[in-house]
């Protein structure tokens, strides 16, 4: 047998042909590899055959991340809850979550849908609604009435009046023509979120109601966090000794009149929020506490006072007798 060697350019020529084939090996892995990763993030993107368009869906204040991804999976609107919770974390964390009401008009993926949820891409006519720290339900409906459609006063009361103290005094978000059980049910969400937040009320001896309803009155009887506590302090003593409370501020659930404009006929008004007349704390709350005034009723400063008033610049002024107490009175009552 005779060898043959091969031409230099047939060599060349060869080699040059296996190295095309492995160059364009690695071109159709990675090809291949693409097409993959793009059918795995459209598969996981898709929304949901019966995805709820039209619908109107509402977050509530303190849900957390992985609530709210798991009732949107519920509702339809996503079909992997994960995928939602990593472009929300991606986009700021469920901290920057902002609750309201949302409009799905069109169909969109989780990552749409997460950044509407970040950025407030409600998609509806909002409201911007701002209920004030211990206002009562009646001050709420007035103020509703102002600025929502068709607003029933004496309906939202039927419904609100039972929930006094629970109704989260903060800035909503809503559709002007909201359901009244919805706008509700987010001040009550509201409420409960934040109170999860003050650990003292655990370990108080108090129940929730009874903080709440002293937090109504620290609200309405001072404006300071050192004042609430120091009152707190009487008024919780106050109870402990069988002495009545005897504030004014309760006054404003029976008759609408604040400290300077009640008479000595008024202190005789026979009401369970006469808390001149009757002993222990009133019923029910006098209006929705905000958070300081709730810590400060499950932190009382202790004091060696009994009795307490407040000029009309807001300066609080304590006595441990009654005879100071009218002194106080004499002094700074209309200052």
């Amino acid at each position: 047998m005779i060898d043959e060697q091969l031409p230099e350019d047939f060599i060349y020529k060869e080699n040059k042909y296996i190295e095309f084939l492995k160059q364009n090996r690695k071109v159709a892995t990675l090809i291949s590899g693409f097409i993959v990763l793009c059918s795995i993030y459209l598969f996981i993107h898709r929304t949901p055959v019966d995805f709820p368009l039209g619908q109107v869906i509402t977050i509530y204040p303190g849900e957390s991340l992985q609530e709210i991804s798991e009732n949107l999976k519920e509702l339809k609107v996503v079909k992997y809850p994960f995928i939602l919770r990593v472009h929300v974390i991606l986009l700021g964390g469920e901290k920057r979550v902002m609750a309201g009401d949302y409009l799905l008009d069109r169909k969109e993926g989780p990552a749409d849908i997460a950044s509407r949820l970040v950025n407030g891409g409600f998609h509806i006519e909002t409201v911007k609604i701002t209920i004030p720290e211990g206002w009562n339900v009646f001050q709420i409906a007035d103020y509703l009435a102002k600025n929502l459609i068709n607003f029933d006063r004496k309906v939202f009361l039927n419904l609100a009046s039972k929930d006094e103290g629970y109704l989260f005094p903060d800035t909503y978000f809503v559709s002007p023509a909201v359901k009244y059980e919805k706008l509700i049910d987010l001040m009550k969400s509201n409420f409960e979120s934040k109170i999860e937040e003050i650990l003292e009320i655990v370990k108080s001896k108090y129940t929730l109601r009874e903080i709440i309803i002293m937090a109504s009155i620290l609200e309405a009887e001072a404006r300071t966090t050192d004042s609430r506590r120091t009152i707190a302090g009487i008024l919780w003593k106050r109870l402990s000794l069988g002495i009545p409370l005897q504030v004014d501020s309760t006054f404003s659930y029976v008759n609408g009149k604040n400290t300077y404009e009640l008479t000595l006929d008024d202190l005789q008004i026979d009401s369970p929020y006469n808390t001149y007349k009757y002993r222990g704390l009133p019923p029910g709350p006098i209006g929705n506490p905000g958070v300081d005034a709730i810590k400060s009723a499950v932190t009382p400063i202790t004091t060696k006072y009994l009795y307490f008033l407040s000029s009309k610049n807001g300066d609080m002024y304590y006595a441990t007798t009654f005879e100071q107490h009218k002194k106080n009175k004499e002094l700074y009552l209309n200052k």
